[in-house]
C-alpha cells in the first residue's frame, strides 16, 4: 500500500487512517486535538479539516506541525510551506453591529451529536441580505467554515470568548 505524503492539505481523517500512531503526536502538539478521541468528531470534523486548518485551530505554525508529523513517519522535513488558507480576522471590524445579527447558530450541539454543520452554516450565510450578520458559536476555531466563506467572498470576524467558545460573525 502506498503511504500518504503529509502536506498542509492532508485531511486529519486520512492522516490518522494511514498513520494511527500520529494521534498522540497531534494531541500533544495541541490540546484542542484531544477531541479527536471522540469517534463522532473523528468521523465528521476530521474528514473535512486539513492539517493547515488544524494548525490554526491548535495555534501552531503549519511548518512546525507538518514537520513534526513527517519526521515521526520517516518523511523528509520541508523548509517552508506556503499556507494556502486565508487570514483570520480577530480585530473587531467597522462593519460589525450587534443590532444587525440576523441569525445565531450554535454548532456545538451539532458537533457533539456527530452532525456536520458546514451545510447548515453555508446555507444560513447564503441567505444573508446586505448589512445582515450571521453569528456562529463553535467549540474551536471553525477553520473549514471560515476558509469556505472566504472563498465565497464573505467577510468574517473571529472572536475568542473562552477556551472552548469562539464566535464567528459573517457578513456579505
Amino acid at each position: 500500500m502506498e503511504r500518504l505524503i503529509i502536506t498542509p492539505k492532508t485531511k486529519i481523517f486520512d492522516l490518522l487512517e494511514a498513520y494511527p500512531q500520529l494521534e498522540d503526536i497531534l494531541i500533544s502538539a495541541a490540546p484542542p486535538f484531544k477531541k479527536l478521541r471522540n469517534p463522532v468528531l473523528r468521523k465528521t470534523v476530521a474528514k473535512i479539516t486539513t492539517l493547515s486548518q488544524a494548525a490554526t485551530i491548535g495555534g501552531l505554525s503549519v511548518e512546525e506541525l507538518i514537520n513534526k508529523l513527517r519526521s515521526e513517519v520517516g518523511q523528509q522535513n520541508v523548509d517552508a510551506i506556503g499556507d494556502e488558507s486565508g487570514i483570520y480576522f480577530t480585530t473587531k471590524p467597522q462593519w460589525f453591529d450587534e443590532n444587525i445579527i440576523a441569525e445565531t447558530l450554535d454548532i456545538r450541539e451539532m458537533l457533539n451529536a456527530g452532525e456536520q454543520p458546514v451545510h447548515e452554516v453555508m446555507s444560513a450565510i447564503k441567505k444573508l441580505n446586505e448589512n445582515e450578520i450571521l453569528k456562529v458559536i463553535a467549540p474551536f476555531i471553525p477553520a473549514p467554515l471560515i476558509d469556505k466563506s472566504l472563498s465565497m467572498k464573505y467577510r468574517h470576524w473571529l472572536n475568542k470568548k473562552a477556551d472552548e467558545e469562539y464566535w464567528v460573525f459573517f457578513v456579505k
